[in-house]
C-alpha cells in the first residue's frame, strides 16, 4: 500500500496515540487509517459531537506541504474527499469516497485529539458540520476585523458588552441604544 500524497512510499504500520492502529508513510508522516479499523476503535470510545472550539483558537498545528495536494485511496484508489477543518490555522482532513478510509496529513491526529475530534470524523464530512465551521470562521474573522479597526483593549470592551448584553433578559433595550446613538 502506497501514499496517497507522496506515491513512491510504502505505508507502514504505526498505532496512533489513544491506540488506533494505522498506516504510516515515512516521508510525509501522514497516516492512512483503514475504515473497518476506525469503526471498531470508535465502538471503544465515548461518543461524542464534535463543538467549535472558542473564536480566536490557535491550535500551534502548522499544516503539512500536503495538505493541499488531492490523492486517492491507497486500498481502492477510490477520490479522497476533503473536509476542511476551520480552526486556526485551517486544515483539511480526508476520507476515500468509496471505502471511508481516512487519510490524516502529519500532526492532523494530534489536533482532532486536542480538540476531541478523533472519534467524530465521520461527521467532519457531515452539511452541519461544515455549516457550523462557516459559522464559526465568519464570527472569527469578524472578531479579527474588530481588533483591528479598535484595538486591543477596546475590541475586549465590546466582546464583554456583547456577552453581557446577550445574557440580560433586557439586553436588546442596550443593543436599541447604541444603534440610535450611532445613527443620530
Amino acid at each position: 500500500m502506497y501514499c496517497p500524497k507522496d506515491k513512491e512510499e510504502t505505508l507502514l504500520h504505526t498505532v496512533l496515540p489513544g491506540g488506533l492502529a494505522a498506516h504510516c508513510c515515512p516521508a510525509c508522516e501522514g497516516n492512512w487509517i483503514e475504515p473497518e479499523v476506525y469503526g471498531e476503535w470508535r465502538l471503544q470510545q465515548e461518543e461524542l459531537l464534535p463543538v467549535p472550539p472558542p473564536e480566536g483558537t490557535d491550535v500551534g498545528y502548522e499544516p503539512a506541504p500536503q495538505d493541499a495536494r488531492a490523492g486517492l485511496c491507497p486500498d481502492c484508489k477510490g477520490f479522497l474527499a476533503r473536509s476542511r477543518i476551520g480552526v486556526n490555522p485551517p486544515f483539511y482532513v480526508e476520507r476515500c469516497s468509496r471505502c471511508g478510509g481516512i487519510w490524516l496529513d502529519r500532526g492532523e491526529w494530534d489536533v482532532l485529539q486536542q480538540l476531541g475530534w478523533e472519534g467524530a470524523i465521520a461527521y467532519l464530512f457531515t452539511e452541519d458540520w461544515q455549516n457550523q465551521m462557516r459559522e464559526y470562521e465568519y464570527a472569527d474573522r469578524e472578531r479579527r476585523a474588530t481588533i483591528e479597526k479598535l484595538g486591543e483593549d477596546l475590541a475586549q470592551q465590546i466582546f464583554d458588552l456583547a456577552d453581557k448584553l446577550e445574557d440580560h433578559p433586557n439586553g436588546d433595550f442596550g443593543v436599541a441604544y447604541l444603534m440610535r446613538r450611532f445613527t443620530e
